[in-house]
């Protein structure tokens, strides 16, 4: 997996979401051979309440990471992102953007008929941002070092330095908690060695 990739995965899992990587859109020729069109980066799926505080006497004691505000995540709903991840600026491949691809990636996420899938697409396409009638969010992302070239047009974008710093803040502050984990997961497993290295523990 790509490391900026990774570096986005854990960050939203961070704030509860679970996410498919690298997932390939492909398309049946007249020939009846099969092309990748493309590769969605990241597909993100997040529900209503995730992490929510568990109180009374549950081993946790009510403790919860709050999501990172630059998400703008409403509690009340399903929040899909369909992301693109640059080790650069942060923007969207025509690829990425093409309204086949885009249906094509919401019939991975769960069924949709074509009249809404068609409906969020063109929203999409046009907004980077769609609201399914179930009240279901859905939205185009980048993730990259650097600002789009000419700005974001037609989709919100994040900087991986923000990322860095909002998972650095988080297992640094809940270092008594984040020490005891064992991750697996690189671009977490790096953060948490660092910092166990910088405090100068064993």
């Amino acid at each position: 997996m790509d490391t900026a990739v990774a570096l986005v995965q854990s960050y939203l899992y961070m704030n509860g979401y679970f996410t498919v990587t690298e997932y390939p859109v492909l398309e049946l020729l007249d020939s009846g051979e099969v092309r990748t069109v493309t590769d969605a980066d990241m597909l993100a799926v997040r529900f209503p309440g995730a992490g929510r505080v568990l109180a009374g006497d549950h081993p946790t004691k009510g403790s919860r990471i709050e999501c990172d505000p630059a998400l703008d995540i409403a509690d009340d709903r399903i929040d899909l992102i369909i992301a693109e991840v640059k080790e650069g600026r942060a923007e969207i491949n025509a690829a990425a953007r093409d309204p086949e691809v885009i249906h094509a990636i919401l019939h991975r996420f769960g069924r949709v008929d074509e009249a809404t899938a068609e409906d969020l697409v063109e929203q999409l396409v046009s907004s980077g941002e769609a609201l399914h009638p179930a009240g279901i969010r859905v939205r185009l992302m980048s993730f990259g070092s650097r600002p789009p070239k000419h700005g974001a047009d037609g989709y919100t974008w994040m900087s991986l330095g923000h990322i860095g710093g909002f998972m650095h803040t988080v297992i640094s502050d809940n270092w008594p908690a984040a020490q005891a984990i064992q991750s697996k997961d690189p671009a977490l497993g790096f953060l948490l060695l660092l910092e166990k290295a910088v405090r100068g523990e064993d």
